[in-house]
């Protein structure tokens, strides 16, 4: 990639400072974005990279504050000392933001079409409300929401994860902004939309000379779509410059820890993935020969002839069938087959993986098999338990045996519990006693500190809320929850999209320790298929509500017999490939 000729910049950021009343949260950091230039802002969770981006577009939450500079193209005003309603008139449409969490930025009593055609009109850009109504269903078109029309007319809750990412990236492409800001625009998204996505997003910049900047914790997206990293650690810069040097020849141990957690392919001297700690053997510039020369490695556990379990989840000719609300008075409510006919069976110790793309079914399938909802038709057991006739006696009997993993933590954490109480209460169940007797409230205590330290979170997090956690925290909380009572099965929907590099490695690791230790089975849902390829011993690939293809890992990911997992392998970035293209 090379970096724009020109030069003017479409952003340019000057010792910016965000503070709290007692702290300092990002501590004077400059850099610029050239007109036309992609720059990726990587680091972990709590770096100080949505800060970043948050002070730029002037949506600091209070008491945050932010000082410095901050020029936006040709606009010579600082943007800092900017009123809310002068940045308001800014804000999606000379500079837009994609945010990491969509359900928080959505208003859910408003369909979706309508929320994009509604920022068309705000600023201008479409003659009439029929004209931005018609763009919005283009847009979302653009962005790879399949029936777009059909689409338009949802609420944000009728929609997967995915798919409502997708919306927001319409709103943020919808007036053609000179700075484009992502934050983590693909993390709920398959490989394949996710692609088509980074490919519209960069076609975008690239038609109209766009500065744009893009956070993320997948530094293999980032190789792929920027021309310059900015690497930030606890709120400050610790290396930035070409994409070449940074991946290839990083000069920060920091930097060259997030490389080394990042590679699912390689193993420290315990066998099991590296992380920013535990990094400095990792050789970033020997990856792409090591690759080539030597077999990927195993996934990590048994194959599914080796632990010879018995069949713990069944399911035969699944159906699940939603209606929709109607459009208007008189019409027609549709009808989304979800589901349409599954068959698979899942053994005891069994480390099942199951990938597809947005709206394939596999959060719908994972609902049922948890109890959460009931099937339309077909057969469902789990743990001898027919979830067709169970009764609420039979789910509380599963729920004592059977956690998941939500894929958005902020839909599934009380916002007004403490850490402490979300993370204990499977503790508080009648089924988890210890010697017929319920837990100490000190017993619990400890366990939820044991466990917040295991997902890589401090033990005073126990005494804040959600909300003052970024997004990746809050997905770690939600598996301290899941993993505090040690279940019997563990289902897991996108449990590590949210997190970054270096804590989904200690996550992983922990996962395949506590699956060994506990013979644990595994139902496990992605859409990064490096993540399935190392955790899992047997793969599922979903489309459009069926099972096209199972098989165990290696038979899947060698050999692939459909077509539609050839092409998922293929839009998997990985970092090797990233590095060898760069």
């Amino acid at each position: 990639m090379n970096t724009p000729v020109n030069s003017q910049l479409a952003l340019d950021v000057s010792n910016l400072t965000v503070r709290t009343p007692h702290a300092s949260l990002v501590s004077g950091i400059s850099f610029h974005i050239a007109q036309g230039e992609r720059v990726g802002l990587i680091g972990e969770s709590g770096s100080g990279k949505s800060l970043t981006s948050l002070a730029v577009m002037g949506l600091l939450p209070e008491p945050l504050t932010a000082s410095g500079t901050v020029h936006a193209g040709d606009d010579s005003v600082n943007l800092l000392q900017l009123s809310e309603r002068e940045l308001a008139q800014r804000r999606g449409k000379s500079m837009s933001m994609v945010f990491q969490e969509p359900m928080t930025a959505l208003n859910p009593l408003m369909r979706v079409g309508r929320q994009v055609a509604e920022i068309m009109q705000i600023h201008g850009t479409q003659p009439s409300r029929a004209a931005a109504e018609k763009r919005a269903v283009s847009l979302l078109d653009d962005v790879g929401l399949p029936n777009p029309a059909e689409a338009a007319q949802a609420f944000p809750h009728q929609l997967s994860g995915g798919q409502r990412q997708r919306v927001m990236l319409a709103m943020a492409l919808a007036n053609d902004p000179s700075l484009l800001i992502c934050d983590e625009p693909t993390t709920a998204l398959d490989v394949t939309v996710q692609r088509q996505v980074l490919d519209l997003v960069v076609e975008l910049v690239r038609k109209r000379d766009t500065g744009m900047l893009f956070i993320t914790h997948d530094l293999a997206v980032v190789a792929s779509v920027c021309d310059r990293a900015v690497v930030l650690n606890k709120g400050d810069i610790v290396e930035e410059g070409p994409i070449e040097q940074v991946f290839q020849n990083p000069q920060h141990p920091y930097t060259r820890g997030l490389l080394a957690a990042s590679d699912l392919d390689a193993r420290d001297e315990h066998g099991r993935l590296f992380t920013v700690a535990t990094a400095a053997a990792y050789r970033p510039a020997e990856v792409a020969e090591q690759v080539a020369a030597e077999p990927a490695p195993e996934p990590v556990g048994e194959s599914p002839a080796e632990h010879g379990g018995e069949p713990i989840i069944r399911a035969r000719d699944l159906t699940k069938t939603y209606v929709r609300t109607r459009a208007s008075m008189f019409g027609k409510a549709a009808e989304v087959r979800a589901l349409r006919g599954i068959d698979f069976t899942v053994h005891a110790g069994q480390r099942f993986g199951i990938v597809g793309e947005s709206g394939s079914g596999k959060s719908t399938l994972l609902k049922i098999l948890s109890g959460l909802e009931r099937p339309t038709g077909g057969q469902a057991d789990v743990l001898d338990i027919d979830l067709m006739r169970a009764r609420d006696r039979d789910f509380g009997t599963l729920r004592s045996q059977l956690q998941i993993v939500f894929q958005d933590p902020m839909a599934s954490l009380d916002p007004r519990m403490r850490v402490l109480d979300i993370v204990e209460e499977p503790l508080l169940n009648p089924a988890n006693l210890q010697d017929g007797k319920p837990m100490r409230a000190s017993d619990r205590r400890d366990a939820v500190a044991e466990m917040l330290e295991a997902v890589g979170l401090s033990p005073d997090a126990m005494e804040r809320f959600p909300h003052q956690f970024s997004g990746g925290q809050r997905q770690r909380i939600s598996i301290a929850r899941a993993l505090v009572c040690k279940p019997r099965i563990l289902v897991a929907d996108e449990p590590v999209s949210a997190l970054d590099v270096s804590v989904r490695a200690q996550v992983l690791n922990l996962l395949a320790d506590l699956v060994d230790e506990y013979a644990l089975t595994l139902l496990f849902v992605s859409h990064d298929l490096s993540v399935v390829k190392h955790l899992c011993d047997t793969v599922a690939v979903m489309r459009a509500g069926n099972v096209v293809e199972t098989g165990t890992t290696a038979e899947i990911y060698e050999n692939p017999q459909d077509d539609y997992t050839r092409q998922l392998i293929e839009a998997t970035p990985t970092l090797h490939h990233a590095i060898g293209s760069a």
